[in-house]
């Protein structure tokens, strides 16, 4: 499996089809998904915002997984983990873990110092959380109905 930085347009079509299979999202989280890789596409890395994406090795466009992260406007050094997601096929081989750590590492040659990631408190982000907690992130804050009614906004942190 090969990882490269540089996103490209069939990017935007391969990461729709991610974070619509894995079930997670709304209509409009997969809208900015992919409005993300367009505006990095425009402005590349003036846009803040940052990828990583894991293609599979056999099979030349086709995405395994990928991150979207970038600095957070106004502080020093922290960056936001904007995005993780992996194809349903290829989740529990370790991929996500290992885009993770390369995103951190890519965070780092940046100047990050904190990471942070936000995720739902619904239960079916429960493996979600468990995988955040698995990576070494803290839980830091709950928002409570942020997201919607009993839909609870978390935010992990790491240090870098």
């Amino acid at each position: 499996m090969g990882m490269r930085s540089t996103p490209r347009e069939q990017d935007k079509t391969a990461v729709l089809r991610i974070v619509q299979a894995t079930g997670f999202f709304s209509r409009e989280e997969e809208l900015i998904a992919v409005e993300l890789v367009e505006e990095a596409l425009a402005r590349g890395p003036t846009s803040g915002y940052h990828f990583l994406f894991a293609d599979h090795p056999g099979q030349p466009g086709e995405l395994l997984g990928y991150t979207c992260f970038g600095p957070i406007p106004g502080t020093a050094s922290s960056f936001d983990l904007y995005w993780i997601a992996v194809a349903p096929d290829a989740q529990g081989q370790g991929l996500g873990g290992r885009l993770l750590k390369a995103t951190e590492k890519a965070a780092c040659e940046q100047g990050a110092t904190r990471m942070y990631a936000d995720t739902s408190g619904q239960e079916k982000y429960a493996p979600t959380r468990a995988f955040y907690d698995s990576q070494g992130y803290t839980a830091e804050a709950v928002l409570e109905h942020f997201f919607a009614p009993g839909d609870n906004k978390i935010i992990f942190s790491k240090t870098l």
